[in-house]
């Protein structure tokens, strides 16, 4: 089994598909009768949701479209000057995602569903300035998304955003935390989650924040057939759709 330590919350902005700031700041994992602490295997690093994504409402709401995805392949992405300078960085990664089978798809998506995915993933943390001794990192409640394993994610389309100074081009994104599950065997919760594999009765066990109204929650266990049954049982929030388009056409570089 895989040693997995959080690190502690602090300001940061790494490319993902789900989330706008991550954690750097690694905390020592607890000793053990006396015994020096572990290295661990896997740091937990903590970001903020992009979109609100628990319930069906919220995938129904916010997504484009719901599809089965596969790891693969994957790029590591290289840490900048400055991190190598201060010894002390993130090396990133981007996974090829084939689609194997889109489960739902909001009336009027501005975009199809895509047939592959470039995603945007956290690969390893290095300190005491060597990048060769890199330990592996993944969002705390997040698949690490690892090549061989399958995934359902809720995406979007979002058009590219300018700002003073600042640019992000057009892209898909997922929405946050609990709208990428595992998907191993067709089950949902089986599989990869945090960097470590797991049957979906451990997925369950380790994911009941939202026990009675979290789709990764209430669904773990089942397959895609009781996923869309759920999605095409919830209705959206039609006020907050508004409010996000009003918003994005407000970013909007057009």
């Amino acid at each position: 089994m895989r040693t997995r330590t959080r690190i502690a919350a602090a300001a940061g902005i790494v490319a993902s598909a789900s989330v706008t700031g991550i954690a750097v700041a690694a905390l020592a994992a607890p000793a053990v009768d006396g015994q020096a602490a572990p290295e661990p295997d896997v740091l937990l690093a903590h970001g903020s949701d992009h979109l609100p994504s628990v319930t069906a409402t919220d995938w129904v709401t916010y997504a484009d479209h719901v599809l089965v995805v596969e790891a693969v392949a994957e790029e590591t992405v290289p840490p900048s000057e400055s991190e190598l300078e201060r010894g002390e960085g993130i090396i990133g990664r981007v996974v090829s995602l084939e689609v194997q089978d889109v489960l739902w798809s909001r009336e009027g998506a501005p975009q199809a569903a895509p047939e592959t995915w470039d995603y945007s993933a956290l690969g390893w943390h290095f300190d005491g300035g060597d990048p060769d001794d890199a330990v592996e990192m993944a969002l705390a409640d997040f698949p690490r998304v690892e090549v061989g394993h399958q995934y359902v994610m809720a995406i979007r389309w979002e058009e590219a955003v300018c700002s003073p100074g600042d640019y992000l081009p057009a892209q898909w994104r997922s929405l946050g935390e609990g709208s990428e599950i595992p998907f191993d065997d067709a089950t949902l919760g089986n599989g990869e989650s945090e960097g470590t594999v797991q049957d979906a009765e451990a997925f369950a066990a380790a994911t009941d924040f939202h026990a009675d109204e979290g789709v990764e929650e209430l669904l773990a266990g089942e397959g895609a057939d009781a996923l869309v049954s759920a999605l095409e049982s919830a209705s959206p929030d039609a006020a907050a759709q508004s409010e996000l388009q009003t918003f994005a056409a407000a970013a909007s570089c057009e």
